[in-house]
């Protein structure tokens, strides 16, 4: 097959798993999905190639407009979209980055083994549910006035260790060491401080979780030595965002950005996409306001793992440190940051927008911590409740693919609202639970039903190419044992 008939679009075939929407009309450059045809049939399936099509419409695009493997539709940009944009020529949009921004997942690891909590699922997953807030509104590990939230927003991590909730290594196994910099408090609203302040330290609701699983398979030895993975170990998967703070940053420029850059909007496919241009005061003032964001994010992880930490530790009566409970790696899902990509020989600063999309950086490459650097960066990719999930390394060929990008997940096969209507909350748990021993505890059996793991991709199929095509590498797989949901 050359080609790829999606209706009113033609994907032609550049090589295995590359597809090209040739550029034409008012795109400023190709779109590309990379996916087998068993996940471009899904990916067809709804407004993700015409979103993707919109997106190469932006000012300043460079090379394609991409889509991962796990590419659905979003707002404006689909879900799994990467684009390099021109940070002096181009422009920086808000859609493109999302509403939650810095979604990400933090991997920790035990010296626990399977065995070790068999028999005790049900004990464990209570505990976490108690310990740690979850659905919709405040509360949080920590509620704090403005004056320390503003802090955080500008320190990131070095607040949490400042305060007791994090150790040195924490920071050197996070994206940016668990703070960006340029990040403003003073240019994020009250409104966005004050649904903050209540909720730092929250998984907060939709498909956010904290898991526990077993690594059931290695796939590279050395690279899963490198990481400190063994099969049967325990560790733990943390997926949540920036909460309500980082849904009013988004909104509050959003709403500015169309007001502002009209003219702009109106030359642009979509008004979801939105954009102010690049060294406009808008484009600076919501990149200081999106870094505050994402280290509120990072913050909000770090202490959710402080207090499994905790959990943990009263569960199986002894010192997290003596269990090695240590963070394998921290990677944001939702960000647009200042990169330095290689565009026709020479070295331009973009602004790379990630959105459902997670960085891949390869061995050698100087931003990935020294620990890893000699064998790639941890990619930590979730599946569904009742699949596995995987880490993978970033691959030789993703700077050169994707500007350094891969899969964040498993990417969604139907809406909230569709999976309500065909799954039944209770129904989905005790399924769980009876034949394949995953113990789930949630705030409401909606939030169950709107998770069930028949709503999303195969999350299989989804590394399986983004290993073949060489922009994130499989090292272990894992499967749930128990999982806490808002």
């Amino acid at each position: 097959m050359t080609t790829y008939d999606a209706g009113e679009f033609t994907l032609e075939k550049v090589r295995e798993y590359v597809w090209e929407l040739p550029q034409e009309g008012e795109m400023r450059v190709p779109a590309r999905v990379l996916a087998s045809e068993a996940l471009l049939d899904e990916i067809s399936d709804d407004l993700s190639l015409q979103q993707l099509k919109n997106t190469s419409h932006l000012p300043g695009i460079q090379k394609y407009a991409i889509a991962m493997p796990d590419a659905h539709q979003g707002y404006g940009f689909p879900v799994g979209g990467v684009a390099g944009i021109d940070a002096e020529d181009g422009v920086i949009s808000p859609g493109a980055v999302g509403y939650d921004i810095n979604c990400g997942v933090r991997m920790l690891k035990t010296d626990l083994e399977y065995s070790d909590i068999q028999g005790r699922e049900e004990e464990l997953v209570d505990a976490l549910f108690e310990a740690i807030p979850a659905g919709l509104g405040g509360g949080g590990v920590v509620q704090t006035d403005v004056e320390t939230l503003e802090d955080v927003l500008e320190r990131g991590v070095d607040w949490a260790l400042e305060e007791g909730y994090a150790v040195e290594d924490d920071l050197a196994h996070c994206e940016d060491e668990g703070v960006r910099p340029g990040a403003d408090a003073a240019a994020v609203s009250k409104k966005a401080k004050d649904r903050g302040r209540q909720q730092l330290g929250s998984l907060g609701s939709g498909n956010h979780f904290l898991e526990v699983q077993r690594v059931t398979d290695v796939y590279r030895d050395d690279v899963a030595e490198s990481f400190g993975l063994e099969e049967d170990q325990i560790v733990v998967l943390i997926h949540c965002g920036s909460r309500g703070l980082g849904h009013q940053v988004c909104t509050d420029y959003l709403r500015e950005i169309e007001q502002t850059h009209q003219g702009l909007l109106n030359e642009l496919p979509d008004k979801e996409l939105a954009a102010a241009p690049a060294g406009s005061h808008l484009a600076e003032e919501y990149y200081a306001a999106m870094n505050a964001a994402i280290n509120f994010a990072w913050v909000n992880r770090q202490l959710i793992m402080h207090r499994t930490r905790e959990v943990f530790a009263d569960v199986f009566d002894r010192d997290w440190r003596d269990m090695e409970m240590d963070l394998l790696y921290d990677v944001a899902h939702n960000i647009a940051k200042k990169e330095a990509h290689d565009i026709d020989g020479e070295d331009r600063e973009l602004f790379v927008h990630r959105k459902g999309a997670t960085r891949a950086f390869p061995a050698g490459h100087p931003e990935v911590p020294a620990a890893y650097r000699d064998v790639g960066q941890p990619i930590i990719i979730p599946g569904s409740m009742g699949a596995g999930s995987y880490i993978l390394r970033g691959g030789e060929h993703s700077m050169e693919e994707t500007f350094g990008s891969t899969a964040h997940g498993a990417g969604r096969l139907m809406s909230r609202t569709e999976a309500k209507d065909i799954y039944w909350g209770e129904d989905v748990q005790d399924d769980l639970q009876d034949h394949q021993q995953i113990y789930v505890r949630a705030e409401s059996g909606a939030t169950v039903a709107e998770e069930a793991p028949g709503v999303y991709k195969d999350v299989d199929e989804v590394v399986r190419v983004s290993d073949a095509l060489g922009i994130g590498d499989r090292v272990a797989r894992t499967f749930p044992v128990c999982n806490i949901k808002g």
